[in-house]
């Protein structure tokens, strides 16, 4: 198999039933993640990066993982901040934070290879908390309104994307019901696809 024959097949993987929900962040399975590499190229490898023998870096900025996937003899790599449950950098963490942050830095580094690369679309946005900086709880039972909705029908048709995906991604039963704290990576991931298919 091909570098590109592997990449489509794990980016064409429909990964939303094993997305787990934790507070305001999306995070894929990691048994799954691995299990749909390995799936797609029996010969990958992954390797955590040490650094003076440690699995993790401290810096003055925080606690950073590193994990480099080989897949078809190409090697990406991802580094990861050690963070608690709510993203936030752990000053001191232990050996369960590091393991934690080593699992989702492996799933970012199989996402670079192309499965469930639209899960972090978007990630770099801010959020609504961060511009306007609500009460978390606020944010969550907010939902999105009638031009967003408009914005996200538009995206749609432009990018040839499935309604339904889009809802089963983000677990709700229509578009009434996407969680304003979601509509950036809504849209960032619909204008992807609308380029794809530009």
């Amino acid at each position: 198999m091909s570098q590109e024959a592997s990449f489509a097949r794990l980016n064409a993987v429909n990964v939303s039933e094993h997305i787990e929900k934790k507070g305001h962040f999306s995070y894929l399975s990691w048994p799954f993640a691995v299990a749909q590499l390995r799936l797609a190229d029996p010969s990958a490898t992954w390797e955590v990066k040490r650094f003076d023998g440690l699995p993790y870096l401290k810096t003055e900025c925080g606690f950073f993982v590193e994990v480099a996937v080989t897949v078809q003899a190409v090697t990406l790599s991802q580094i990861h901040p050690v963070l608690d449950s709510k993203n936030r950098p752990i000053e001191l963490p232990n050996a369960f934070d590091v393991n934690t942050s080593v699992q989702r830095c492996l799933v970012k580094a199989i996402a670079l290879h192309g499965l469930g690369l639209y899960v972090y679309a978007g990630e770099d946005l801010p959020t609504a908390d961060a511009v306007t900086n609500p009460q978390p709880d606020v944010i969550a039972a907010n939902t999105i309104g009638a031009e967003q909705i408009e914005k996200i029908k538009t995206l749609l048709t432009d990018s040839g994307q499935s309604q339904q995906r889009v809802l089963s991604f983000f677990r709700v039963n229509s578009l009434s019901e996407i969680k304003t704290v979601d509509f950036p990576r809504v849209i960032a991931t619909l204008e992807k696809s609308k380029r794809r298919a530009a």
